[in-house]
């Protein structure tokens, strides 16, 4: 690797490099205690001063200086981890540099010239570099003792490193700690002691700072049920904040399949920085407080006033902009923000230039001033060319209003057209089946009335629409509850979904009209959970609200097949219906299952255990008391689980569940939190005295139902029936706008950010949870068929999964991800495909194959696929495997046997495995269980199929067929490859020998006794390896071999067709003439040491292959 010229003066080098080479101006040398006289006390401190300084030049174990005769300053140009590669560089300055030296008359002149071409060769190198570090030089070197260290394949892109302590129980050891797009790797070398280590992240169960009485500050890495500390780091919340992106990015990618396609520095696993990681968690943090399309990306900051005109003051605080929108967070704890589409924007205007403002106008006849902004005029054309760029093709809701205020006739034609398609409703079901009666003078429709004039009051001041100020006033009007006729615009508009609507106009009747009609797994599973939802409801016992509810579901499902739909799904949208127009419920729909609860809709409802866990963690913190009583806290996940996913819908009444859900589309999962906290807070005296499960939940089942809301103004008909008379006199009734007054003032401090951060710190331990569920299972079941321990199958179970991996490591959207579904019944949910296997059974075969490796996995692989797919589970794997590592004599020679009979040997079927697309459905995973697949599914045959399983007999030696000339002398072609660099090679070679020449007169004699006036010719004995042959001898013959193998097939017919008949063997025959050579036998009835292989496996798994 050039190095860019650094000064360096030898005779304050210790002596610690020798000269290997040199001429009149280069000097090439080699660290003592490397290569030749390596090792003794030299070699031990020279490793331990390489592990902790920070050099290359001392971490190096070659180098290339450069001097001049009449000066004692030398100045390193190169360096090389290996001999080979420092003697390329030093070879090219012989070729290129030397003969132009001869012609400089100066020493300086020499010295500027190398220099001048040594950087020239780094600046070419950086031009092939997609990324630009911060400090290239240092980076380099450190990616070399990357490289060097682990020995990982060389597409692995470091991302950082840091100087840092690892403890080995309570000794800390001085090293390097290295982040890279998929591997977390550590090296220290002290004394002779050397530590090296390895973890890749998708293996990482928890990641969290920590503390205690020896380490002040470090970072606990739980992996492989191991703890791993580190600590001592200079950064050590920028290095944990990069440790817990990297660790996310990887379970987003290699669980989740994100692609990245909207993130351009995370989108290559290639070319993952930093930087990249940096950027991608500041537009993440943006997005989720803001509530923004995952389109949308942070690209610029800047810190300014906003002029607040309800407040009569410049709040201070920061403008965010994307691509799309422009929003300005205040800084002064006042909560104060506000979002604003660029499509909204009307003109940019820049009052004064001496005071650094600027004005934006929007539709509406607002304007928002920011002042004491930077960089204002950058900021003002970046609005400015985005306006033009994003105003054409959208449209919004009030260039909707005000044109229809001034066109009447336009609305009629609209509604008409909508009509025409007949796949939207436009009202919300709420006002169908509930109109407001503007006389009604009730009590609580007057207070209806009045909360809908705060609001009114509200809008007047703070603004109305997208460009609403959102403050703590919002805040405390949303707690006392919306009024009925606001809710569906306020969730629209607290949830960002009305910029969703407003961007994708006619997307949803595309839809409907493409989703109505169609037959899926999907639209069975809405079609049997219609009726479900809120079924006491007068809106959901007409076909009105039940259309609705089925066009928005068929919709999403279409729109979304990875989710498609789930239990639950059904609840939530009939909640959205009844105060949103079905489109807007479409939307608030999307909002909730792709923005604000990920990952809660899916078969695993991963989003839904994080969460719990999250509250688990609150509980803890809040509730001391009530964790003293009840350790186990996996009573409250089970319980609290409806709660999350039905945002308490299924719990509350309606009248009072609609006032969380409020709640939750202005403040996220942090209100549907403080509540539960609110709920058991609020029952802590009685969970406490609970003597068993079954107790506590019938507390909690008569709080829920004594919760009222006293202020709803709808009538009987519509509420939800509570407690009976009886249980109403024996418990107090609790009003929902208190118990969230109460969250709120009791657990009001719980940030959204800190959520955030559990979130994701959890996410870890919950999919690793269910990781090793689906492993238990699998090897619960494998080892009921094989001979292996627990500890090999757990083993054998890393290696398959981490295959998996591998494969997806360094390729953008890399098909082998589509083998892992978590869908997939748990035997089915890691598969690999023919080059994933070939890589692995390479590893693991017990004799060590000379050629033709390729083609025997692929008939290995070929055999122990049942149902053809291309895909081998890990049942079938360790099934082959225990067959031979452990198997009898005879079981080991009937899988070779197998492994040769048509159609895996043939050079047509070879092409055909290895080439075949298998139809894929439109989600991409291949399934094989009815139950997942997304269309109608014949379950007859299934069941057919199931029973035919069932009854499935085990095969026997006698049902095997002949295997002809072709197929056997491959056969034997393949025990020579087998046999090849074994200690009884040459007698193993003779056996086989007298076994074809035993098995071929056996055939001869037969044929005569059956037809002895039939002539027959001998057939061609297959290639036998002489005794004293050479190694090049060999090859010959197995090239002759070969030749004559694919002769003898090609005429076949055409002797069969001059009166020959082809000769076969039966696998009787051939297992009686084996039996009688001890040799072979005693070969295939070697035990092989499994626990070794393993070992050797897991060392050597992640290394490069050669080429």
């Amino acid at each position: 690797m050039w190095l860019k010229p650094e000064e360096i003066l030898l005779k304050n080098a210790f002596k610690l490099w020798l000269t290997e080479n040199d001429n009149e101006y280069f000097v090439l040398q080699r660290r003592r205690g490397y290569g030749e006289g390596a090792g003794g006390l030299t070699g031990l401190l020279v490793g331990t001063l390489d592990t902790v300084l920070d050099s290359t030049s001392k971490v190096a174990p070659f180098r290339i200086l450069h001097h001049t005769p009449d000066s004692q300053i030398y100045w390193s140009i190169a360096c090389g981890a290996t001999k080979e590669e420092i003697v390329k560089h030093w070879d090219w300055l012989q070729q290129n540099i030397m003969r132009t030296l001869a012609v400089f008359d100066s020493s300086d002149d020499i010295t500027s010239f190398v220099q001048g071409k040594i950087r020239g060769l780094i600046a070419e190198e950086g031009k092939s570099s997609v990324v630009q570090e911060d400090d290239p030089e240092k980076f380099r070197e450190a990616l070399l003792r990357f490289h060097k260290w682990f020995e990982l394949p060389a597409e692995e892109k470091l991302v950082t490193y840091y100087s840092c302590s690892y403890w080995r129980g309570r000794v800390p050891c001085q090293g390097w700690l290295y982040l890279s797009s998929n591997f977390l790797c550590f090296y220290s070398y002290l004394l002779g002691a050397e530590v090296k280590l390895v973890i890749s992240w998708d293996e990482v169960w928890r990641l969290e700072k920590t503390s205690n009485v020896i380490l002040t500050e470090s970072i606990r890495v739980q992996a492989h049920g191991d703890d791993h500390y580190f600590s001592m780091f200079l950064h050590l919340h920028e290095t944990f904040l990069l440790m817990e992106q990297l660790a996310d990015y990887s379970v987003k990618r290699l669980f989740d399949k994100e692609s990245f396609h909207h993130e351009p520095c995370l989108c290559d696993p290639l070319q993952i920085t930093k930087r990249g990681l940096e950027t991608h968690a500041r537009s993440e943090q943006f997005r989720t407080f803001f509530r923004l399309p995952r389109e949308e990306n942070l690209l610029e900051v800047h810190e300014s006033f906003l002029w607040v005109p309800f407040s009569h003051f410049n709040t201070l605080g920061k403008i965010c902009l994307s691509e799309s929108y422009l929003c300005f967070a205040s800084q002064d704890g006042s909560q104060c923000h506000v979002i604003i589409p660029i499509r909204e924007v009307v003109s940019v205007e820049k009052p004064d230039s001496g005071s650094r403002s600027l004005t934006v106008c929007v539709r509406g006849k607002r304007a928002l001033r920011f002042s004491e902004v930077r960089h204002y005029d950058r900021l003002a054309g970046t609005i400015r060319s985005r306006c033009g760029i994003t105003s054409s093709p959208q449209h919004s809701a009030s260039t909707l209003i005000n044109h229809f205020e001034d066109n009447p006739e336009d609305v009629t034609l609209m509604v008409g057209q909508r009509d025409n398609s007949k796949a939207v409703s436009t009202e919300a079901l709420m006002t169908v089946f509930h109109p407001q009666d503007a006389e009604n003078l009730d009590p609580k429709m007057l207070k209806e009335k009045m909360k809908e004039q705060s609001w009114n009051i509200h809008f007047s001041e703070y603004g109305r629409g997208t460009s609403m100020f959102f403050t703590k006033k919002t805040r405390d009007l949303i707690v006392r509850g919306v009024p009925e006729a606001l809710r569906g615009e306020l969730w629209m508009l607290f949830s960002g979904a009305v910029n969703d609507m407003a961007t994708h106009p006619g997307y949803y009747t595309e839809l409907v009209e493409r989703s109505l009609g169609t037959s899926t797994l999907a639209t069975d599973e809405i079609e049997r959970d219609l009726h479900r939802s809120l079924p006491e409801h007068p809106a959901f016992q007409s076909d009105t609200g039940i259309s609705a509810l089925r066009r928005v579901l068929t919709a999403y499902a279409s729109r979304n097949p990875k989710i498609g739909y789930c239990q639950a799904m059904n609840i939530l949208t009939s909640v959205l219906l009844l105060y949103a127009k079905e489109e807007e419920a479409f939307w608030l729909l999307v909002a909730v299952c792709e923005r604000m609860l990920p990952d809660y809709f899916n078969r695993r409802i991963i989003g839904a255990l994080v969460d719990q866990a999250v509250f688990e963690e609150l509980i803890r913190e809040h509730l001391p008391r009530l964790v003293e009583h009840m350790t186990d806290l996996s009573f409250f996940s089970s319980v609290s689980l409806s709660w999350f996913l039905t945002l308490f819908v299924s719990v509350l009444p309606i009248e009072s569940a609609v006032n969380v859900v409020d709640c939750f589309f202005y403040d996220g999962v942090k209100a549907v939190l403080q509540l539960g906290l609110a709920v058991l807070g609020a029952n802590m005296e009685a969970l406490i005295c609970c003597q068993d499960d079954a107790e506590a939940v019938t507390i909690l089942n008569k709080f829920f139902d004594s919760v009222t809301n006293k202020d709803s103004p709808l009538p009987p008909t519509v509420q939800q029936a509570s407690l009976s008379n009886s249980d109403k006199s024996s418990h107090t009734s609790v009003d929902i706008s208190e118990l969230i007054r109460e969250a709120y003032e009791k657990y009001g401090s719980i940030r959204s950010e800190d959520v955030e951060s559990s979130r994701k710190r959890n996410k870890l331990h919950v999919i690793q949870t269910l990781e090793d569920t689906t492993k238990q299972n699998v090897l619960r079941v494998v080892s009921q068929e094989v001979k292996f321990s627990a500890s090999q199958l757990d083993d054998l179970y890393y290696l398959f999964k981490r295959q998996h991996f591998l494969s997806c490591y360094w390729i953008i959207d890399s098909p082998a991800l589509l083998h892992h579904d978590p869908g997939q019944a748990y035997l089915d949910q890691y598969q690999l495909g023919f080059q994933q296997f070939s890589l692995l059974f390479s590893l693991l075969e017990p004799w060590a194959v000379c050629s033709s490796s390729h083609s025997l996995s692929l008939w290995v692989c070929r055999l122990i696929d049942d149902n053809q797919d291309g895909l081998v589970n890990f049942k079938e794997f360790c099934t082959a495997l225990d067959t031979l590592y452990s198997g009898s004599f005879t079981n080991k020679l009937k899988f070779l046997f197998k492994l040769h009979l048509p159609p895996g040997t043939s050079h047509k079927y070879f092409i055909k495995y290895l080439t075949e697309t298998f139809e894929l459905p439109e989600d991409g995973v291949i399934r094989k269980s009815p139950e997942k697949g997304r269309g109608k599914v014949d379950l007859q045959a299934y069941l057919k199929q199931w029973q035919d399983e069932i009854l499935k007999k085990e095969e026997t030696i006698k049902d095997l067929p002949r295997i002809n000339q072709a197929q056997f002398i491959q056969l034997s072609k393949t025990m020579y490859n087998l046999f090849h660099g074994d200690a009884d090679e040459e007698e193993l070679y003779r056996a086989v020998a007298r076994v074809t020449s035993l098995l071929l007169r056996m055939e001869e004699v037969g044929r005569r006794l059956q037809e002895p006036t039939s002539p027959q010719k001998t057939p061609p004995a297959p290639p036998v390896r002489p005794h004293g042959k050479e190694e090049g001898e060999e090859q010959e013959q197995a090239s002759s071999s070969s030749s004559t193998t694919t002769t003898t097939t090609t005429t076949q017919k055409d002797t069969t067709n001059s009166g020959e008949v082809d000769w076969s063997f039966s696998f009787e025959q051939i297992l009686a003439s084996l039996l009688n050579e001890p040799k072979i036998v005693g070969f295939f009835e070697r035990p092989v040491d499994v626990d070794a292989k393993l070992a050797q496996a897991r060392a050597t798994q992640l290394r490069p292959k050669a080429k």
